[in-house]
């Protein structure tokens, strides 16, 4: 099996614009191909993850890989599955988050001559003149057909800014750079990137006269069709400073019954027999199944320590609830000798708002320190939070909360 049909089995390619070349390219080891990135956060969460995976897959199977940093496109902000225009950013906190993403990326793929490169298009999109940039590519886009992308599409009732209509332009603009100066012959990216990449392949044959071609991986989406990776308190971020690992490994414990064989299949890197296997397991062997995912993954991102660490830790924690020396934790500040429940549960990101913490304690889902509480207006004290207190929502989340 080619890593063509091996990726098809795993149910990761969404869409292509030549199946047939860009199977024998990929097959053959001879695709140079590049994935953006762009720098919205200090941190990749888990809507990188598969990306990172691919690039590592396609890599192994002999493939370049070009890692793009969208220090340039990141002034502009991607309008792609948004219902509001991006917060604008400041050069300094893009050139930042440009710096974090390179140390994460750093853990998936292979970096040196003959291997992949690390690129950050702002070394070319903040040197273009606009009017020499409209007179080379202007031409080869049709605003008409660019307002029937599926990108722009869900934005033109609350308003379609300039700024972000230009974005389909500097991605395609990035594809024929890359084309020109890196032999770059194949794109990635989500599959809600495909307007936008439809576009670099066009503009490059009309600039050049080559094929250069575009894939989209399939969107990471759970059973009731929403993009995974996000809980209460945010997005799942890939640095254990802004996710725990434990809560990394959690996450990934606690997914839906009807997701671990996917994601199993989409984001390891266990045999296709060895999943084919788990398929058949019912009842709580689901619950290994899991275990199994979120020690894979864990390991993936964090290394095998990190994830052993946190596979005891959490055994430890639901098998006898006392090892609380991996929980996840916060400090509390304390105006006074006492707190409410509900504030220690919005601001341990337990609960996003008051009112949500009100209806959990008053559904019996919290317990502190093995008691249910069912008042919304217990408090806990200084005394108390001085010792730690153990916070269970519902059946699988721990936290504890404290004082110094």
């Amino acid at each position: 099996m080619g890593i063509f049909e091996e990726l098809k089995e795993r149910q990761l390619i969404a869409q292509v614009t030549n199946e047939e070349e860009v199977r024998k390219l990929i097959n053959s080891g001879g695709a140079r191909f590049y994935i953006g990135f762009d720098p919205t956060a200090d941190s990749l969460h888990v809507g990188h993850f598969m990306a990172l995976c691919l690039m590592k897959r396609l890599q192994q199977a002999g493939n370049t890989p070009i890692v793009l940093i969208g220090g340039g496109t990141g002034h502009i902000g991607d309008p792609s599955g948004r219902s509001d225009m991006r917060s604008m950013m400041t050069k300094e906190i893009i050139d930042y988050n440009c710096s974090c993403f390179k140390k994460q990326m750093e853990r998936f793929i292979e970096f040196g001559e003959d291997k992949a490169i690390m690129l950050n298009n702002a070394d070319w999109l903040l040197k273009l003149n606009y009017i020499e940039l409209l007179r080379e590519v202007g031409a080869c886009f049709s605003v008409n057909n660019m307002l029937r992308a599926e990108c722009y599409k869900q934005r033109m009732e609350k308003g379609l800014s300039f700024l972000e209509f230009n974005y389909m332009i500097m991605q395609a603009y990035d594809f024929y750079y890359l084309n020109n100066h890196y032999n770059c012959n194949l794109q990635f990216g989500g599959d809600d990137q495909w307007s936008n990449m439809l576009a670099g392949s066009d503009l490059i044959r009309k600039k050049t006269g080559k094929d250069a071609h575009s894939m989209t991986i399939t969107l990471l989406l759970n059973s009731q069709g929403k993009k995974m990776g996000k809980t209460a308190s945010g997005a799942v971020w890939l640095d254990k400073n802004k996710t725990s690992v434990y809560d990394f490994y959690q996450y990934w414990r606690n997914v839906e019954d009807t997701d671990v064989i996917k994601c199993l299949r989409m984001l390891t890197f266990l045999p296709l027999d060895e999943i084919k296997e788990m398929e058949k397991w019912e009842g709580s062997m689901l619950n290994k199944a899991k275990e199994i995912l979120a020690f894979e993954l864990t390991k993936l991102v964090h290394g095998s320590e990190e994830a052993l660490i946190a596979q005891n830790s959490a055994k430890a924690l639901f098998e006898n609830g006392s090892d609380d020396s991996n929980m996840p934790s916060t400090e509390l500040v304390l105006n006074g000798d006492e707190i409410l429940l509900i504030d220690v549960l919005v601001e341990a990101k337990l609960c996003q708002s008051k009112g949500e913490a009100k209806r959990l304690i008053l559904q019996g889902g919290i317990t502190v320190d093995s008691e249910k509480i069912t008042s919304f207006d217990y408090k806990l004290t200084r005394d108390v939070l001085k010792n730690g207190v153990k916070i269970k929502k519902g059946k699988k989340i721990f936290h504890k909360v404290f004082v110094k």
